[in-house]
């Protein structure tokens, strides 16, 4: 924050929120390192940063920062490490950002979100817009996506978008909106659709939106996902789950299952190098027979192969 900003914050009588970064991370020390580092470059530093990993070997020895670091351990998956570091937080802080260990943001992203909320109270959940995936292809290094990060853009979109939920790789939450709303922890390992429906829940509570100024780039990387099958069973056991919850809307979830089906099933003959796409296909077809069958459960992926 500069000195013009703080005084005018000094003469109104407000001060900034408090802001929490949460970094759930599995096998991925090194991505986490050079995280933290770069989020020292940020316009407005957090007052926190939690890193959330099953133990302390998926996280490589700290150093000290300009910012205070904490780790917390506990049970392996996205929805339980989120929920162990929301336990941790909550009650402290007034804006808790979520960050992948694979995502980076703009270097005025928390400045960015400190005054989003701020200049609109009704709204409970702001994601930034994520200006490259890698998920989407064969993932990013970390060089490749500070270069995409600071490229110019031509024609970039502007303005602020509603959303049915948000994108977790990069999601900041308005703490008084949360009460006791938990990640659900049904949906293990790799979560999918976990941060859909922990924000949509949200909706119920103010605005859920992207604001297209705030920028970030999602590596994508490859390391610490969970196989091609087990990740295709999620894909629809997820979606039925959530649906049967009642927590998303059912068109965008069978929206989201079928056109993953369709890629996967089009996508096999001559699948990417990158992705099991035969092996998502199974998944996939496992879970349809499950739930002709009356049996669906998002927990079943605990029991195939890893």
């Amino acid at each position: 924050m500069t000195l013009k900003k703080a005084e005018a914050r000094k003469k109104s009588g407000k001060s900034p929120a408090r802001l929490v970064v949460i970094i759930p991370t599995l096998g991925r020390g090194g991505l986490v390192t050079r995280l933290l580092a770069h989020l020292e470059g940020q316009s407005r530093l957090p007052d926190e940063v939690i890193l959330s990993a099953p133990d302390e070997t998926h996280i490589e020895a700290l150093r000290s920062y300009l910012f205070p670091v904490r780790t917390i351990f506990g049970k392996t998956g996205l929805a339980a490490q989120r929920n162990n570091a929301l336990r941790s937080v909550l009650g402290r802080f007034g804006i808790i950002t979520f960050f992948d260990d694979d995502f980076i943001p703009a270097d005025d992203y928390l400045e960015s979100v400190g005054r989003a909320f701020d200049q609109h109270q009704d709204w409970v959940v702001v994601m930034g817009r994520v200006a490259r995936d890698g998920a989407c292809t064969a993932g990013l290094d970390w060089e490749e996506g500070l270069f995409a990060l600071h490229v110019p853009e031509r024609n970039p979109p502007t303005g602020v978008a509603d959303h049915v939920g948000a994108y977790g790789c990069n999601m900041s939450i308005r703490a008084g909106a949360i009460g006791d709303l938990r990640f659900d922890e049904r949906l293990p390992l790799y979560g999918w659709q976990e941060d859909i429906d922990f924000t949509s829940q949200l909706r119920s509570r103010g605005h859920v939106v992207r604001v297209n100024a705030i920028r970030g780039v999602h590596l994508g990387a490859k390391s610490g996902r969970i196989n091609g099958m087990r990740f295709g069973y999620s894909q629809v056991a997820n979606p039925l789950y959530l649906i049967r919850k009642g927590t998303v809307p059912a068109r965008f979830a069978m929206r989201l299952m079928l056109r993953n089906i369709a890629a996967n099933l089009g996508r096999s003959f001559w699948p990417e190098t990158y992705i099991d796409r035969r092996g998502r296909l199974y998944g996939n077809l496992l879970a349809i027979f499950h739930l002709l069958a009356g049996r669906i459960e998002p927990e079943y992926i605990l029991r195939m192969p890893k």
